[in-house]
């Protein structure tokens, strides 16, 4: 057993609400965090002057899109048609990426092929590193409805139940679906109610007897609505939140997962995009912005993800710069740092072990060089990764 004792850091555990001077220690061929004394340790390295947090979990990713088009067109639909080699480059890729920048777990959201189930399979064997995946598959929508290019069409609760069951055979952990319309697709608006309250509730019972979790895109008041009723434990995206959804979340102890730099990203690059996803983009930004700071002050769990994948929605900067977003739509830094480690982990389900520092728990965490409570840019600048107790280089 190789152990390693850091020295002298500022620690946020995911579990305390400002940065501590913490010790901690690391068993690196568990991965896993270890109660240690400094005369045992096999090596110590001294962080003073350096701020410790747990690995970011990104909660919302499309890891088998490519945000640029290099590989593609310029939607999900010609980038899935590319294929299942070229779109598992593309996510191992995306992976790489996410690692390299202090994403060490993630919940994706949409995939093709199974990809994600498969990769998530690797890493939990310690076959490839990665971040942790928890994966959905194809994400389950109405025939014709959003995210087609990465669902399995769905109507019905009879298709539905099968569609979740066969997607929890193949390794799902979660289970997404499609409550309305969206921002990317031509010819739907995010109003549109899509899956029915009785189709997501009978796909929210297959996951929750087996103990995994659904989640549901549901942009317009209405849908949310929907979503929350059918008992999904996540709303993704949120745009239109009004008091009564924001009512219904607290009750029903439902996750926001708010996205913000999904129609962010779109609105940067309004001359490379389809008029149509420009223009609903800009048409949500300040409604989505006011929602989500509602809901922060309201008080509903909120956890981070990014929507990477969607129209020049990276990879590498995507989830530091959304915590930046998520403070200038209302959330306090310290929620926005709960967003990314102990909330999201809790949401995933893996806050058994993942998500904060302590012992026992997976060895994630991300060194950087200022205070992210003082300024949360600090999560953007330089960084050191480790994942299950090895620098990532």
């Amino acid at each position: 057993m190789t152990t390693i004792l850091f020295k002298n850091a500022k620690v946020f555990t995911g579990k305390n609400t400002d940065f501590e001077a913490i010790d901690f220690a690391v068993d690196t061929e568990s991965g896993r965090f270890i109660n240690q004394e400094t005369k045992a340790a096999d090596k110590v390295i001294d962080l003073k002057g350096k701020y410790v947090m747990p690995g970011l979990i990104n909660a919302h990713t499309h890891i088998v899109l490519d945000p640029f088009f290099k590989i593609g067109g310029l939607s999900s639909v010609n980038a899935v048609k590319t294929g299942a080699v070229v779109n598992t480059y593309i996510a191992v890729d995306n992976l790489n990426k996410l690692l390299k920048n202090g994403v060490t777990y993630i919940r994706d959201v949409g995939s093709s092929d199974n990809i994600d189930l498969q990769l998530s399979k690797l890493e939990k064997e310690n076959k490839i590193t990665a971040p942790g995946i928890i994966g959905s598959g194809p994400a389950l929508v109405m025939t014709g409805g959003h995210g087609v290019e990465l669902g399995l069409e769905s109507d019905g609760v009879d298709e539905i139940r099968k569609n979740a069951r066969t997607n929890i055979k193949n390794g799902a952990r979660n289970i997404k679906l499609m409550a309305t319309g969206g921002v990317s697709i031509d010819g739907e608006t995010p109003h549109d109610i899509q899956l029915s309250v009785d189709e997501m509730r009978a796909a929210v019972d297959e996951a929750h007897h087996k103990g995994y979790t659904a989640c549901a895109h549901a942009q317009g008041t209405e849908g949310i609505k929907n979503a929350i009723r059918a008992g999904v434990d996540s709303i993704e995206h949120g745009i239109y939140l009004d008091d009564e959804a924001i009512q219904m979340m607290l009750e029903n102890d439902t996750y926001l997962v708010p996205t913000l730099m999904a129609p962010w990203a779109i609105n940067q690059h309004p001359d490379k995009l389809p008029d149509f996803m420009v223009k609903k983009s800009l048409a949500v930004q300040e409604a989505h912005i006011v929602s989500i700071g509602k809901a922060a002050k309201a008080g509903v769990k909120i956890a981070m993800g990014t929507d990477s994948g969607t129209a020049y929605n990276d990879f590498e900067n995507g989830s530091s710069e959304e915590l930046e977003h998520m403070v200038e739509a209302g959330l306090t830094p310290l929620q926005a740092l709960q967003s990314v480690s102990v909330n999201a982990a809790e949401l995933l389900k893996i806050d058994d072990y993942a998500g904060s520092i302590e012992a026992d728990k997976l060895a994630d965490f991300i060194i950087i060089e200022e205070n992210p409570l003082e300024n949360i840019k600090a999560v953007q600048g330089d960084k050191i990764v480790y994942k299950k107790g090895k620098k990532v280089e």
